[in-house]
């Protein structure tokens, strides 16, 4: 299996993309993927997506944006796994090139979520837990995760306020990101005061429903430099699994879905958890960073939320997380985050991000998307080659 890099990437900004579709999204992410690393052509491409039939009535998604984007005959089909369909269609775009049989990939992930009325959108978004045993019950995504902050609340005494330090993170980084959904900091009063969603989960500890698209393109890395002077090769992008619903698990405060997908990126590249010097945790809930922190190895059980209350996740922290705004700031379209993710941390690995979120000597980025619960996860290793 051959080394591979990635040498484009593309994004939309995240917003309520009330007067553009699926298609024009996706488009657009993979022409300015294609246009960062100057190509015209490619032979694959990996379409991220989890609602699109249901939320935009459209299948076939991976033949279509082929169309669209100019690369009409090639291979091209849709990835599915959740809130995980970005990194998901990541990972076939790497082993394709990885195996040989295709030179050049492109993986996009994209998602409208805004199409509908709120309430499709919740039932959508609840086909990625179990139908029969928790969806059929009344639970949403916010109630699953409410179930998970509550039960560490009592595990580990801590409060309610204590997880306010994700948000504020989030937001404060959010700022500087251009392509963000929110650029306005938020205080823990205006945490503490926010809108009860499912106690004890607030509005703010939720990620936003939006709209956006996100593209890398993925090369051989003994040829790239033929298309970047800054490629990024690809250590590590490697998936665990865990049960879907969460009174099948052992312990549902310990992600083995994480575990599981960190330690094999970890293995892969060669590093341990101390080398990563950025981490995009797919903190679509604040409990889920938390969680996401511990079970990939940067903090013991229940330590997670102290960590970030002494500043361990800010920018100049032990393990700065959500550096571009994450899930909380940046936004969440679901089929379109894992990639999002993955742009950011190309970016920082580029040193293309603003000073006032740039992470000093990033050789290692890592990020993590999580579909559902935590019953699929996939986590990328990225690291800068030296010129």
């Amino acid at each position: 299996m051959r080394d591979v890099a990635i040498v484009g990437i593309g994004q939309t900004p995240v917003r309520e993309h009330w007067d553009r579709g699926l298609r024009d999204l996706a488009v657009e992410a993979v022409l300015a993927a294609m246009d960062d690393a100057h190509v015209r052509r490619a032979d694959a491409l990996y379409v991220g997506n989890m609602l699109s039939g249901t939320l935009s009535f459209q299948e076939h998604v991976g033949a279509l944006i082929a169309e669209y984007a100019g690369l009409e005959g090639i291979e091209a089909v849709k990835v599915e796994a959740a809130c995980g369909s970005a990194a998901a269609a990541l990972r076939q775009a790497v082993l394709a090139v990885q195996s040989g049989q295709v030179e050049v990939a492109i993986a996009v992930g994209v998602e409208k979520l805004t199409e509908l009325a709120s309430k499709c959108t919740t039932n959508a978004l609840a086909m990625a837990a179990d139908a029969d045993y928790e969806a059929v019950m009344g639970l949403s995504f916010v109630a699953i995760n409410a179930l998970l902050m509550r039960r560490y609340m009592y595990e580990y005494g801590v409060s309610k306020e204590d997880f306010a330090a994700f948000t504020v993170n989030a937001h404060a980084n959010a700022r500087h990101n251009p392509f963000a959904m929110f650029h306005t900091p938020v205080t823990r009063e205006q945490y503490a005061a926010a809108k009860m969603i499912a106690d004890p989960i607030n509005l703010l500890d939720s990620s936003p429903v939006s709209d956006g698209a996100a593209a890398v393109v993925i090369v051989p890395a003994e040829r790239a430099r033929e298309f970047s002077d800054k490629p990024v090769r690809v250590a590590a992008c490697e998936v665990g699994t865990d049960t879907v619903a969460l009174d099948n698990r052992a312990n549902p405060l310990w992600l083995k879905g994480v575990e599981r997908s960190a330690r094999r990126a970890y293995r892969r590249a060669g590093v341990e958890p101390q080398d990563i010097g950025v981490f995009e945790v797919h903190d679509a809930f604040s409990i889920m960073a938390a969680l996401s922190l511990e079970a990939s190895g940067l903090a013991e059980p229940g330590t997670a939320v102290r960590l970030a209350n002494e500043g361990a996740i800010t920018p100049t922290g032990q393990f700065p997380i959500a550096t571009m705004g994450g899930l909380k700031g940046r936004g969440h379209p679901v089929g379109a985050t894992g990639l999002y993710q993955v742009v950011e941390c190309v970016l920082h690995l580029r040193d293309e991000v603003p000073d006032a979120v740039r992470v000093e000597g990033v050789q290692y980025a890592m990020a993590q998307n999580i579909g559902g619960s935590g019953a699929t996860v996939i986590t990328t290793l990225l690291e800068r080659l030296i010129t």
